[in-house]
């Protein structure tokens, strides 16, 4: 009994252990940011500008204009959780095609972004100063949000605080919390400092709601986009992508038709 008692104690502080360090050091398990130089020229075959804002802490944040030979309006594309621009910018070209001009930004530390993320409030309020910026371009009627995987929570959060013709949202979690409860149910979620409530922000948008979501999606279950449906009923349209897996959304033939749909509303 001794022994027992005695292992429960070294596992309990094993547990413990792994418990704070996830705590102090989480970010390092959900944010995967490639980092850029300075000096790095980006190389894309559509037209592009190179745009930087200063946030209200004094770091540049670094972002990707992609222009449409004829605009209709703008994407704001938020985009997943590792990378940077030098990938994500291949996505713009299935949206300027459509006649869309497309903005993505990298976060903090990716890229060329500086500073280091510490809190999803401090994410949404960069989001929010981008998002203002954009809007002295463009009207807000004729932009779009669009985020996909990681980038689906933030892009409900900042939709659900403004009014932007729709929300478009590629591979969306129910929430983080939801999630990780999923992938790895021995973590308390409250240690968690990103939850994601996706679920809650879309009950304060009033604008259009897309959901694209692949049938064999390995990172985040297909299940979760039919939650967040079953939660809208009519306020949500669900689009499935049969076979497709996490990646590669944006190049999916399907998703494309559906696109085009869309953004003639």
């Amino acid at each position: 009994m001794k022994k027992l008692i005695g292992l429960l104690k070294i596992v309990l502080v094993l547990y413990t252990v792994l418990c704070i360090a996830l705590f102090l050091f989480q970010e390092k398990f959900i944010f995967f940011p490639e980092k850029l130089e300075k000096n790095h020229q980006f190389h894309f075959e559509q037209k592009f500008e190179e745009l930087n804002f200063e946030t209200s802490d004094g770091k540049v944040l670094n972002g990707l204009l992609f222009k449409a030979d004829s605009t209709k309006g703008l994407i704001f594309y938020l985009h997943g959780n590792s990378g940077s621009l030098n990938s994500w910018g291949n996505v713009a070209e299935t949206y300027t095609s459509l006649n869309y001009d497309v903005f993505i930004l990298d976060y903090r530390s990716y890229g060329k972004s500086e500073g280091e993320i510490s809190s999803q409030k401090q994410l949404f309020e960069d989001n929010q100063l981008i998002y203002n910026k954009l809007k002295q371009s463009y009207s807000e009627k004729n932009i779009v949000i669009l985020g996909y995987s990681i980038g689906s929570g933030m892009a409900s959060k900042l939709a659900s605080e403004n009014k932007p013709n729709q929300l478009i949202l590629q591979a969306p979690y129910y929430s983080l919390t939801d999630l990780v409860q999923q992938r790895f149910a021995f973590i308390p979620t409250f240690i968690l400092k990103y939850k994601f409530e996706t679920n809650e922000y879309l009950k304060i948008c009033e604008m259009p709601i897309t959901l694209f979501h692949g049938t064999r999606d390995n990172v985040i279950n297909y299940e979760s986009s039919v939650r967040l449906k079953d939660d809208f009923k009519n306020k949500v349209t669900l689009i499935t992508l049969k076979g497709q897996g996490h990646n590669g959304i944006t190049d999916n033939n399907y998703y494309i038709e559906e696109l085009k749909n869309i953004l003639r509303k």
